[in-house]
C-alpha cells in the first residue's frame, strides 16, 4: 500500500463501556472483541491499520484511513464496536455497561452521542512520529498544561529557540466548551492572552494547534459527558494526538510536561482534584480511591498509513520521580477528605450526583 503525497487521518476513538473490576480497568474479552471487528474492517479495507488498547477502564480504537475527519463509515465502525462491547458487557455484568453510549441509534457521527474522538488528516513526512495520549479519571482540561509547555514554553521544549523551523511559534484552537465559542490565538505574540483563557481549564480546552503554515501539529478530544447527557455519567478521560520532530517539538520535548504530575479534574466519581500519573498501559488500572488519574503515551511511526509500534513511551524508570511525586501529593489531596481544594468546587459538583442530595435537603 502506498499512500505518499496522499492524506492520511488519524483516528482514535474511545468510549467507557463497562469496568472490570468497577472503574478500574477493561476486561480482556471487550479488547479481544474490539480487535476482531476492526481486524475484519481492515481486512475490507477500510481502514489502512488499526491498535486496539486501553486506559484503565476506557477502550481506546486507534485507526489510520483515509476516509477523513468525521467519516460516518468510521464513526459508526468505532460505534458498532462499542455497541458490541456493551453487550458484552452488560454479559459479564461489567461495572457501568454503556457508561459512554448516550443513545442507542447512530446518527452519523460519535461527537455527541458519548465517545471521545481526536481525529487529524495529515499528509506524510519523510518520517512521522506521533504520540497518543489517553487517559482515565479526568477531563478534556488536562492537556491544556502539557500542550502549553509542549508548544509555547521554551523551558520545557529547547526547540522554539534553538530550531529556526520552529521559532515562529504555533497557533492554538481554544474552545469555551460552555458558551460553544471558538478563539484562535498565536504564540508567542498573544502567550498572555491564551494562559489568561487556558489557565480555566474546566471552560476552555485547546482543541488543535498549528504551526503558523498551517500545518496540523496536535488536537485532542473536547467532549464533556456532563454537558451533553445534562446529568453525571462519569469523567470524560479525553485523548489526544501529537506529532512530533521536523519543524514540530521533539519526541522528548512531547512527553516532558509530563514529568510534573499536575492537578486535573477527575478521580472518585468525577469529583475530585488529583494528580494525573504517567505510567505505562499495564499500570494503567487505577484503583486507590479509583485513581489517582492516569494517562499513557503510545508511541507510532506512520508508515504508508500502517501503524509502526506502539512504543509505550511511559514505560521507561525515567518517569519513577513523576510517578512517586504523584504518589505524594494523591496522600495529601486525600487527607482532606470532603473538602474543598480536593473536592471540586460547587460549579463543577453541579454535574455531579450532589444536586439529588440538595434536592433533599430543600424538602426538608
Amino acid at each position: 500500500m502506498k499512500v505518499k503525497d496522499k492524506t492520511v487521518t488519524l483516528s482514535v476513538i474511545k468510549a467507557d463501556i463497562g469496568g472490570y473490576v468497577g472503574h478500574s480497568s477493561s476486561h480482556p474479552e471487550i479488547l479481544a472483541l474490539a480487535n476482531e471487528r476492526l481486524a475484519q474492517a481492515k481486512k475490507t479495507k477500510k481502514l489502512f491499520d488499526f491498535h486496539v488498547t486501553s486506559c484503565g477502564d476506557d477502550l481506546e480504537l486507534i485507526m489510520t484511513h483515509d476516509q477523513g475527519e468525521d467519516s460516518k463509515i468510521i464513526h459508526k465502525l468505532a460505534w458498532d464496536t462499542f455497541y458490541a462491547g456493551t453487550e458484552l458487557a452488560k454479559k459479564l455484568k461489567l461495572y457501568g455497561a454503556g457508561q459512554d453510549m448516550l443513545s442507542d441509534a447512530f446518527s452519523g457521527n460519535v461527537k455527541g452521542m458519548g465517545p471521545g474522538v481526536a481525529e487529524m488528516e495529515i499528509i506524510e513526512r519523510k518520517s512521522e512520529p506521533i504520540i497518543v495520549f489517553m487517559a482515565d479519571k479526568t477531563a478534556p482540561g488536562a492537556w491544556n498544561f502539557p500542550l502549553y509547555k509542549m508548544f509555547a514554553d521554551p523551558f520545557n521544549t529547547i526547540g522554539l529557540i534553538i530550531d529556526p523551523s520552529m521559532h515562529d511559534g504555533f497557533k492554538f484552537e481554544i474552545h469555551d466548551i460552555k458558551k460553544d465559542r471558538n478563539f484562535t490565538l498565536s504564540c508567542p505574540e498573544e502567550m498572555y492572552d491564551l494562559l489568561a483563557l487556558i489557565g480555566s481549564s474546566e471552560d476552555y480546552i485547546i482543541k488543535s494547534i498549528h504551526k503558523k503554515d498551517g500545518t496540523i501539529a496536535a488536537v485532542s478530544s473536547t467532549q464533556k459527558l456532563a454537558l451533553i447527557a445534562g446529568r453525571y455519567v462519569g469523567k470524560d478521560d479525553p485523548v489526544c494526538i501529537v506529532r512530533g520532530q521536523s519543524g514540530l517539538p521533539a519526541i522528548g520535548e512531547i512527553l516532558e510536561p509530563f514529568t510534573f504530575p499536575h492537578l486535573v479534574s477527575g478521580w472518585m466519581r468525577g469529583s475530585h482534584y488529583g494528580p494525573l500519573m504517567p505510567c505505562s498501559q499495564k499500570t494503567a488500572n487505577p484503583s486507590r480511591f479509583d485513581g489517582p488519574p492516569r494517562v499513557i503515551a503510545y508511541g507510532f511511526q506512520v508508515s504508508n498509513g500502517m501503524l509502526v509500534g506502539p512504543r509505550d513511551m511511559f514505560d521507561d524508570p525515567s518517569f519513577d520521580y513523576a510517578r512517586d511525586w504523584a504518589n505524594n501529593v494523591a496522600y495529601f489531596m486525600r487527607t482532606h477528605g470532603p473538602f474543598e481544594p480536593h473536592r471540586l468546587p460547587s460549579g463543577e459538583m453541579e454535574y455531579t450526583t450532589l444536586p439529588e442530595v440538595l434536592k433533599r435537603l430543600k424538602i426538608k
